[in-house]
């Protein structure tokens, strides 16, 4: 299922969030992403809406199954991207930010034949 760019990319900063700071709440989105508090309250009501994520009484969010996995795969992508981006000889900052970049836009095919690629040269 293919959803909009700004959708995995706040799927993706939940899941970062979590995993650096714990339970999350839009306040932590918009400090961490430097957009108002109006747009994350609209992306946070849109992606429950659509079934990616829940919050409780607290307004902690959590990823549903589907939130998880879109989220899970963009950062998976990010990560390698930015690892691969480096090896190749690109400053850290510049391979962060393109691999941001990259990430929502780069085939599966794609993606996957430079893993591939990627991990042959590395067992070399």
């Amino acid at each position: 299922m293919k959803i909009h760019e700004s959708a995995e990319n706040y799927l993706e900063m939940i899941l970062m969030l979590r995993e650096r700071i714990g339970q999350v709440r839009s306040i932590d989105i918009v400090n961490e992403m430097g957009y108002t508090k109006p747009s994350v309250s609209i992306a946070m009501k849109r992606l429950r809406e659509n079934g990616y994520i829940k919050m409780d009484s607290d307004g902690y969010i959590t990823l549903l199954d589907t939130g998880l996995e879109i989220a899970t795969e963009m950062y998976n992508r990010h990560k390698f991207l930015a690892q691969f981006l480096m090896a190749i000889g690109v400053s850290e900052d510049i391979a962060l930010a393109d691999a941001c970049k990259i990430e929502h836009d780069i085939s599966d095919e794609s993606y996957q034949c430079l893993k591939k690629h990627f991990d042959y040269f590395k067992e070399m």
